[in-house]
C-alpha cells in the first residue's frame, strides 16, 4: 500500500517515459483516470485504456507519447506539488503559470479535476496537484 498514490502514478509514468516504453499500467482509482484525461485532452500522452476487470479498482494501461523526428519524449517533467504532509492550495486569481503558459497545472477543485487554465476560467480554486511539462 502506497501513502501517495498520486506521486506513485506520477512516478510510474516518468519512469516509464525515461526507460522509452511505449505503454505504461498503474493501479487505478477515480482522480488518476481524471488525471489521465487531462493528460490526454492536453496532448501529452497517446492514448489510454482504463481496465476495471483487474484488481478491486482496475488498471489503466497508457500509451506514451514521443516526437516522430527526434523520438523524445513529450512529457519532459511531472512534478508532484501538494503531497500529503503539506497540501498545496491556489485561488482562482493566484494559479500557478508554468514555463509560461508552455506546461500544465493539474488542480482537484469543487468542480472537478481541471487545468489550472481552467480552473481560473471557471473562477474556482482548489488543491494544486501536481505540474506537468
Amino acid at each position: 500500500m502506497t501513502t501517495d498514490p498520486i506521486a506513485d502514478y506520477l512516478t510510474r509514468v516518468r519512469n516509464a517515459v525515461n526507460a522509452g516504453h511505449r505503454v505504461v499500467e498503474v493501479p487505478g482509482s477515480n482522480l488518476k483516470k481524471e488525471i489521465t484525461k487531462i493528460l490526454f485532452d492536453q496532448g501529452y500522452i497517446l492514448s489510454y485504456k482504463f481496465e476495471d476487470e483487474k484488481g478491486p479498482q482496475g488498471m489503466i494501461k497508457i500509451a506514451l507519447k514521443y516526437d516522430k523526428l527526434t523520438k523524445d519524449p513529450v512529457i519532459k517533467k511531472m512534478q508532484r506539488i501538494s503531497k500529503p504532509g503539506l497540501r498545496k492550495y491556489s485561488s482562482a486569481s493566484d494559479m500557478p503559470r508554468i514555463l509560461n503558459g508552455l506546461g500544465i497545472a493539474i488542480v482537484s477543485t469543487s468542480a472537478g479535476v481541471m487545468t489550472g487554465k481552467q480552473a481560473e476560467s471557471q473562477n474556482v480554486g482548489g488543491e494544486v496537484l501536481c505540474y506537468v511539462y
